[in-house]
């Protein structure tokens, strides 16, 4: 998480800095964050990749659906050994 908007609180105490890993940490993150980020994560996770999309194509800014307090999440591709 890169930021919080509004009152820089979020509704479900997430807290800027806070940093998940997918699929493993799902359960730890707000629901409604998750469900509006897995169609980023599923491009990405394909190989896909968005002209608007940052760090050859690595990385995307994102916000979650909460317009009041809106979290601001950074979605990085990385490769894992396995």
């Amino acid at each position: 998480m890169v930021d919080i908007l509004g009152t820089g609180e979020c509704s479900m105490g997430q807290k800027v800095g806070e940093v998940y890993n997918y699929p493993e940490d799902r359960g730890k993150m707000c629901p409604s964050s998750i469900h509006s980020l897995i169609p980023w994560i599923m491009v990405m996770q394909s190989g896909g990749t968005y002209s608007f999309f940052k760090d050859d194509g690595n990385s995307v800014t994102l916000g979650c659906p909460d317009y009041e307090h809106q979290v601001v999440y950074k979605i990085t591709r990385e490769t894992v050994d396995d």
